[in-house]
């Protein structure tokens, strides 16, 4: 007999999540949520202690669900090099295509790195992923089928994603197959010097995760408790949750332009989605590689987290500028800033239960946000760049001043009250300076932790998990 219809887990870096949901008349409800400190050595003991949380705080002696859903950022993300013909175009494309695939760009190889390095590279590295990209339709076959070559040498073991020209792509994937290593063919990730199709390379990406993540100790077990046989990257998860809410289904209409803004233990992680950039030709969309200009967008500070690593903020912004945000400035309390971020590393697992460590999270919140929102938005140009075109005023890279939606999703969120939210997101925006930030934007909080549900949810039941996050995010606030 279940007593619940769905359950949604996310094994994280930090926590196992695991929420619950009713579904009665293609209407979902959310019922219940709980976590337990991810378990490294064992993944599958996180995943029971979280169930058996989740129960216990329902009234249940267990939660038996119907359907089994499941996200991971666990595994840490995929290694990822990225090799193509320019380095800028290269990094670009990369960049987009690792967005919300489960991967971590380690490196990017143009035809300007020398050939042994390329060689050294891939043998230092070891990467799980390659990324072949190189050259528009109908453009330069020569510096991929010698990226193809050097691959083979160096005796790389990992998947390669051929998404380079597609004249090439043939040549290619035949003499890599000839050569035993294994490969994806999928859609030349630049077509034209105008558009970015990063889609098919990210799926590709997606079932390598998938592949690969069921040698973690226990992710292969959830991966058998999963209905669907599917663990999505959490970060894809997240952002189709965004993109749902934004973008709407076929039946229903979506909110319009939003950010969404989620701060975890280990990453602070920005998404903007705005639908009205679909409708820009290409003589407006400008060169890839000097605009932001599709409609979803994501970027990550992998150093800026409020846990795993809590120490990258107070190196980024100081003791002093961390504690600013709240308006301290008291030297020992640098010293004890500091020794609590290195505890933090140490002991993931804290709750602050202080006024001062929760002071102190609310300082390092403060900070980790308004450095990724400025890192994610564009900028005033402050001088000129002839080769760019650039003058001083001039909009460059993702332009948000007109958004009026953020969404804040994280634990901080979750566990503090809606005021404490507020400052904190208030704080963060404060001082937009010469970035292309939001101007007036109405702040949603995301209490329920759902939005990465949402997204998971929007695989099988889109229309359900649009009206989910209506009732859930956007209804309560």
């Amino acid at each position: 007999m279940h007593n619940v219809d769905l359950l949604v887990y996310d094994v994280g870096s930090t926590y196992t999540k695991v929420t619950a949901f009713k579904k009665e008349n293609k209407i979902l409800s959310f019922i219940g949520r709980s976590q337990a400190p991810t378990t490294v050595s064992n993944i599958e003991i996180g995943l029971i202690n979280a169930r058996k949380n989740l129960a216990q705080s329902m009234g249940l002696s267990d939660a038996i669900p119907e359907k089994v859903l499941a996200t991971s950022s666990a595994a840490g993300g995929l290694r990822m090099i990225a090799m193509g013909y320019m380095p800028r175009v290269t990094a670009k494309a990369a960049k987009e295509v690792a967005m919300s695939a489960g991967a971590r760009v380690l490196e990017i190889i143009s035809h300007e790195t020398p050939v042994d390095f390329r060689e050294e590279v891939l043998q230092e590295i070891k990467p799980d992923i390659i990324l072949l990209a190189g050259g528009t339709d109908g453009g330069d076959e020569d510096s991929v089928l010698e990226n193809a070559h050097i691959i083979v040498k160096s005796k790389c073991r990992g998947v390669v994603i051929i998404a380079c020209n597609s004249q090439a792509q043939p040549k290619v994937e035949a003499f890599l197959n000839s050569e035993g290593v294994r490969t994806f063919r999928v859609q030349n990730v630049m077509p034209t010097i105008h558009e970015l199709k990063v889609k098919p390379a990210r799926e590709a990406i997606h079932r390598e995760f998938i592949r690969q993540i069921t040698q973690a100790k226990g992710l292969g077990r959830l991966l058998e408790m999963v209905t669907n046989k599917k663990v999505m990257p959490t970060p894809g998860a997240v952002l189709m949750g965004t993109e749902v809410l934004a973008l709407g289904t076929t039946e229903n209409e979506g909110l319009g332009s939003i950010m969404v803004i989620d701060i975890g233990g280990a990453t602070t992680d920005v998404h903007s989605v705005m639908p009205e950039l679909a409708e820009l030709s290409n003589e407006e969309k400008g060169l890839v590689i000097s605009n932001e200009k599709q409609v979803s967008y994501r970027t990550v500070e992998g150093n800026l987290g409020l846990r795993v690593s809590a120490t990258g903020i107070v190196e980024t912004a100081g003791a002093k500028g961390v504690l600013a945000k709240v308006n301290l400035s008291d030297e020992e309390l640098c010293e004890e800033l500091i020794t609590y971020t290195q505890n933090l590393e140490k002991n993931p697992d804290h709750i602050s239960v202080t006024q001062k460590e929760i002071l102190f999270d609310k300082a390092l919140a403060i900070t980790a946000i308004e450095i990724a929102i400025k890192r994610h938005a564009g900028y005033l140009a402050q001088s000129f760049d002839p080769i760019m075109g650039v003058a001083p005023g001039t909009a460059v890279g993702r332009d948000l001043r007109k958004l009026q939606k953020v969404v804040a999703v994280g634990g901080i969120f979750a566990h503090s009250s809606k005021e404490d939210c507020l400052e904190i997101l208030r704080k963060a925006f404060a001082n937009r300076g010469i970035s292309l930030l939001p101007e007036d934007p109405q702040f949603i909080i995301d209490k329920s932790y759902l939005l990465y549900t949402i997204g998971a949810l929007a695989q099988e039941f889109p229309n359900e998990a649009l009206q989910l996050a209506f009732n859930n995010i956007y209804g309560g606030n």
